[in-house]
């Protein structure tokens, strides 16, 4: 199936039908409210969808890498397993969202909400997280290698496991002993 224009998405989305499965690459949808849309596996890469209102959304196994998300509302949405590297979802509120076996490469979440997020078993290496509110999340088994966190608030986050080699935490908001069970080699800011 070709990829759809951006006036065939706004019609399936405004008469609420699944885009799940769709060739969206490159689509702009930015400022569009789209809750409770499924777009499970669908191929979303390099697609606008800067401010967009995708509260408890479903992108589950879909491919977002290298999207704009810039200032994206993903409240309780779902994204396990899906591809996010490269994405920009700076300054987006993501609480309560599951990111669980998400692929967040390179991941840009400067200023971004994620309290009470589940990111067990992610991939965030290399992702930037500057001031990102990570308060109580769930982070356990997630490669969190090489990643910024700097300013980040940690307060109450699990993880169990996860991977902190190399990264940086410099005037982060934690416990030490929140790392008790973690691989902290090289970490800056502990």
């Amino acid at each position: 199936m070709p990829a759809l224009t951006r006036e065939q998405a706004l019609e399936r989305i405004r008469s609420g039908q699944s885009m799940a499965g769709l060739d969206l690459r490159n689509i702009d949808l930015s400022y569009e409210s789209m809750r409770k849309i499924d777009f499970t596996g669908a191929d979303l890469t390099d697609a606008h969808l800067q401010n967009s209102n995708l509260e408890e959304a479903d992108f589950s196994r879909a491919n977002l890498s290298g999207s704009f998300m810039f200032g994206c509302n993903l409240y309780g949405a779902r994204l396990d397993g899906a591809m996010l590297e490269n994405t920009n979802l700076q300054d987006s509120n993501l609480e309560k969202a599951s990111l669980r076996g998400a692929n967040m490469n390179h991941i840009s979440l400067f200023g971004s909400s994620l309290e009470e997020a589940d990111l067990g078993d992610a991939d965030l290496s290399r992702a930037r997280m500057k001031r990102a509110n990570l308060k109580n999340a769930n982070l356990d088994h997630a490669n969190l290698q090489s990643a910024h966190l700097e300013r980040a608030d940690l307060s109450g986050a699990s993880f169990v496991d996860a991977n902190l080699a190399e990264a940086s935490l410099k005037s982060a908001r934690f416990q030490p002993q929140q790392f008790a069970k973690s691989h902290i080699d090289g970490v800056q800011g502990l």
